[in-house]
């Protein structure tokens, strides 16, 4: 089998990929990160969202590889939670204004220690959790402070591949994303 790389891989350093060599779990925000972080309702009321499905693929490949993918957020949301039943995630906060306790919360119920978390998330109530984590990840459209603190921005916006992109990164650093993308190289038999 050929060696794989993602083409952001050359963008990644030493230390970015060692941070990430290390995480067991990702945490993830939802509206911005997972979703574009507009809300849309119908003329009914009705909450929709759209949700990336490179995404879904990626978190699934990352759960396929051993590690764990939780989702923290803020908002109440049906949809949230069919989507994360859909994709097999399963650790789903929802209604947690104080990610960072959420994530110390899962920490210990894990029994995964910080610096082998990572969290993604794009706004103020995120930055404590990316604070507490041992690889903290955000997006370009996220807010300027959480920017500033994150150790990863990704290249794609909120929604629109981003999560992707750092499950690219997670498998790359741990020597993964061959075994994650082989069975799509396969010749057919």
């Amino acid at each position: 089998m050929a060696v794989i790389s993602s083409p952001l891989s050359p963008e990644w350093s030493a230390s970015l990929l060692a941070k990430a060599e290390r995480v067991r779990l990702i945490a993830l925000d939802v509206d911005g990160i997972m979703s574009d972080g507009r809300l849309y309702f119908s003329a009914n009321g009705d909450e929709l969202k759209a949700f990336n499905i490179l995404d879904g693929l990626g978190l699934k490949q990352l759960m396929a590889a051993g590690i764990t993918v939780a989702v923290i957020t803020g908002r109440q949301s049906p949809l949230t939670e069919k989507r994360m039943r859909d994709l097999g995630i399963p650790h789903l906060m929802q209604g947690r204004e104080d990610k960072k306790v959420a994530l110390e919360e899962l920490a210990g119920k894990t029994g995964i220690r910080p610096e082998a978390i990572a969290y993604m998330g794009d706004d103020l109530p995120d930055l404590p959790a990316i604070r507490f984590s041992g690889l903290g990840i955000t997006v370009p459209n996220a807010y300027w402070l959480v920017r500033d603190h994150a150790d990863y921005c990704t290249q794609a916006a909120g929604g629109s591949g981003a999560v992707r992109e750092a499950c690219d990164l997670l498998l790359t650093a741990q020597d993964k994303l061959d075994q994650a993308l082989s069975r799509y190289l396969e010749p057919d038999a």
